[in-house]
């Protein structure tokens, strides 16, 4: 109770400090979340477009019904495939027709379907990696009826790039303005530590130990950290709806995200406060 108190106290003795070192703190943890948005949006993209990755196997005119019901049952017992679909050269041709109406004169007065029969092989979550969709590929391409298969190689290892190079500059910048946030909150323990050195050095002529003495300003760092978690959500939250209602639609972060980011502004507080309390009760 006393470290709470005394807490409570140093925000009401320095209340321009504690808002300054608050909104240092949402500042930092603010550009964060700007970006776990951004990051998290960038995800959910390039999921979408990751669902869409598929292995098309383009069988011979003259393969018969039993070696392509083989083929699929092969390609269906392997890990990495969800279902196979089947597709004749007329499926073909009406699905042309379909998808491309711009050329539906052209289609109308073939007199000879060109078209391919196919095999579309639809990859399990968590197997629509490069190296399983060439796996895939290279287990179809056995069968001697198989007259091509087409997966756009350099289409999906572009994607998986995009998704990596997202999740290092996410880490990198993450721990960046992480650090920041440390350190302005270790500048405030700082600051207040000498602002308080007289009533310090009184506590320990009375033989309070460095634990009675530390935990004020741990906690007073770590709701700190909190209060500077807290108001990070609300900007980024109202950057969120400005950009949503006026330039495109965005998803909003999990719940998750947004409660583990106050929670690590409390926990930069705490480690900061400790971190700058070993260093500075040193000088007082």
């Amino acid at each position: 109770m006393h470290a709470i108190r005394e807490a409570l106290a140093a925000f009401r003795r320095a209340p321009l400090l504690t808002a300054l070192s608050t909104a240092m703190v949402a500042l930092a943890l603010y550009v964060v979340g700007l970006f776990a948005v951004a990051s998290y949006n960038l995800h959910e993209a390039l999921e979408r477009v990751e669902e869409r990755v598929e292995v098309v196997v383009y069988v011979r005119d003259d393969a018969r019904d039993s070696e392509i019901q083989l083929l699929e049952e092969e390609l269906r017992s392997m890990e990495e495939v969800a279902d196979t679909r089947y597709y004749s050269k007329e499926d073909a041709l009406q699905r042309a027709r379909v998808d491309l109406p711009e050329f539906e004169e052209l289609f109308t007065d073939l007199e000879v379907n060109p078209l391919p029969a196919s095999v579309e092989v639809e990859l399990g979550a968590g197997f629509r990696t490069p190296e399983s969709v060439a796996r895939v590929a290279d287990r179809a391409s056995i069968y001697p009826f198989v007259e091509a298969t087409r997966y756009g190689q350099e289409w999906v290892d572009r994607l998986f790039l995009l998704r990596r190079i997202g999740g290092i500059t996410t880490a990198i910048l993450g721990s960046a303005f992480a650090v920041v946030a440390a350190l302005i909150i270790g500048t405030a323990v700082r600051i207040a530590i000498f602002a308080r050195r007289e009533e310090i050095h009184v506590m320990r002529l009375v033989g309070a130990t460095h634990g009675f003495i530390r935990r004020p300003f741990l906690l007073e760092g770590a709701l700190t950290g909190i209060l500077g978690g807290g108001l990070a959500v609300a900007l980024t939250y109202a950057s969120y709806l400005g950009v949503s209602r006026l330039i495109f639609r965005l998803e909003w972060i999990p719940l998750e995200w947004v409660v583990a980011g106050i929670a690590a502004g409390g926990l930069f507080g705490l480690l900061a406060s400790a971190f700058a309390l070993r260093r500075y009760l040193r000088e007082v």
